[in-house]
């Protein structure tokens, strides 16, 4: 069992300096869509001292916000049914669900619904069949924005998600992915322009996906919905209309259920 004395560094100084706000880095470090971490890592990628950092860990699986699996962790099964609570969340998936059920019985293409956490999107659900269930991504999980279809959608029409692409670091999981945020800049304009995000093996190797914005009422985009399969499967004529109308009826559904916090 790993044991570590106090260790004070220069960056300890630029930490949040609650319990709480530490505690949120450690789960923050997840957020690339890792999904499990040694404390060394958990460590780095927090920016919170080993000390701090196996302390606190301690304390989030006690709590059931992280599980330990031997050396390693992982993100907790209670922040999974606390997330699950929130009422945006939750009226999103719950009208959301039969239609991408419904997408994927037509496509045969790995179904995602997932909305914008800053620089990543947030899977909020996934619909795949037991052939194309694809390992990069999850209920509740994260990828960066930069890459995903989903997430250049949802960078090119939320309000203010263009100034993100002006400075960032962008975040590379291929040699496909997008390196340079002047180019995805022009990415965005082209996705503005044609109401789609179409991504080539940016996220997997021999894989694409093709994305479309979700509206809620009031015409605000409140998601981003994609199918994804082999390269030689994913066509825009072929699945575009598809995502059209199922986004189309989400929004309908979200109508009708009066969102909360989306009007």
């Amino acid at each position: 069992m790993e044991t570590y004395a106090d260790q004070d560094t220069a960056t300890s100084d630029l930490l949040p300096n609650s319990v709480l706000g530490k505690a949120q880095l450690l789960l923050a470090a997840f957020e690339s869509g890792a999904v499990r971490l040694r404390l060394s890592e958990l460590s780095r990628r927090s920016g919170v001292p080993k000390a701090s950092a196996y302390r606190l860990a301690q304390e989030l699986v006690r709590w059931g916000l992280l599980d330990r699996h031997e050396e390693t962790y992982q993100l907790g099964m209670r922040l999974f049914h606390l997330g699950q609570r929130v009422p945006a969340s939750a009226v999103l998936r719950s009208v959301a669900r039969p239609l991408l059920t419904d997408l994927f019985t037509r496509t045969r293409a790995t179904i995602h619904l997932a909305v914008l956490d800053d620089a990543h999107v947030l899977f909020l659900e996934k619909i795949a069949g037991e052939a194309n269930v694809l390992t990069h991504s999850q209920v509740g999980g994260r990828l960066p924005a930069s890459c995903t279809a989903t997430g250049k959608v949802l960078l090119a029409t939320v309000t203010g998600a263009r100034e993100y692409s002006a400075g960032a670091d962008l975040a590379m999981l291929t040699e496909q992915s997008v390196r340079s945020p002047d180019v995805l800049r022009r990415q965005l304009l082209i996705v503005r322009q044609q109401g789609y995000a179409h991504e080539v093996g940016e996220v997997r190797p021999g894989y694409a996906s093709l994305a479309v914005p979700v509206a809620g009422p009031g015409a605000t985009t409140c998601a981003a919905l994609s199918a994804t399969a082999p390269i030689s499967e994913v066509s825009v004529e072929r699945l575009l209309p598809a995502l059209r109308t199922t986004a189309s009826r989400i929004t309908r559904a979200l109508e009708a259920a009066a969102m909360p916090g989306v009007r």
